[in-house]
């Protein structure tokens, strides 16, 4: 089954073709593609335009939101015009945080973001938490629940834990066709994520670095298997 997988390609890039590019060479008819824009693109001297514009996308605006309530629940009303399907926010703003958000999300899926991909455990402990990766995402996840968040992000190797108290979207980074991590910390293949119940994945450079079509085709056969 091929058509219920779902991807958000991400357009980490602050140039407008490079991103027409990527919209237009990994669209098929085998995958369910969105389109994810982090801090970089939507930061870009013309990148909020460009989204704005955008139509008939599954739009995820990454702002990974960390602040007071009423700043975090403000920047989401700020983008309301870009009519974008995602946001998200760190869990670890505090549930204030989260239902501030939640209460004027309105129609966008408000995202909690878990310990970020790039981390591990002695980073986790250099920025003085004490809990394990595993625990801290477990407990952001009931967090998440408790707030009513529409979806959560987390490593595809945390997916099993979350899924015991967060029943809704699950969203996952950190995916590489092969053993290749560059950056990121707790990767897992397109196929494991989906085995482990991941309902999005995000994919970037393994899809937008070099020949974009290739990639697809690649990620295809791969999930094809």
């Amino acid at each position: 089954m091929m058509n219920n997988k779902k991807i958000f390609v991400a357009c980490d890039s602050t140039s407008i073709p490079k991103a027409k590019e990527i919209l237009r060479k990994t669209q098929n008819t085998k995958i369910k593609i969105g389109y994810k824009f982090g801090l970089e693109f939507l930061n870009s001297k013309n990148g909020r335009d460009f989204l704005k514009r955008l139509k008939n996308k599954v739009i995820f605006a990454d702002l990974k939101l960390n602040d007071i309530p009423n700043t975090c629940a403000s920047t989401i009303l700020a983008i309301k015009d870009l009519k974008v399907d995602y946001i998200t926010i760190h869990i670890s703003s505090g549930l204030d945080a989260l239902k501030a958000c939640k209460k004027v999300s309105g129609k966008t899926k408000l995202v909690g973001v878990t310990v970020l991909t790039s981390l591990d455990n002695l980073s986790l402990r250099q920025v003085g938490f004490n809990k394990n990766v595993k625990k801290l995402v477990y407990h952001q996840a009931k967090l998440a629940s408790k707030a009513k968040l529409d979806a959560i992000v987390c490593s595809a190797q945390e997916v099993n834990i979350v899924k015991k108290v967060f029943k809704k979207e699950i969203i996952t980074p950190g995916i590489r066709f092969n053993s290749k991590d560059n950056d990121q910390k707790r990767t897992l293949t397109p196929q494991q994520a989906y085995k482990n119940g991941s309902d999005w994945l995000v994919i970037g450079r393994p899809i937008t670095n070099g020949n974009i079509k290739k990639n697809m085709q690649t990620l295809i056969d791969h999930l094809d298997k």
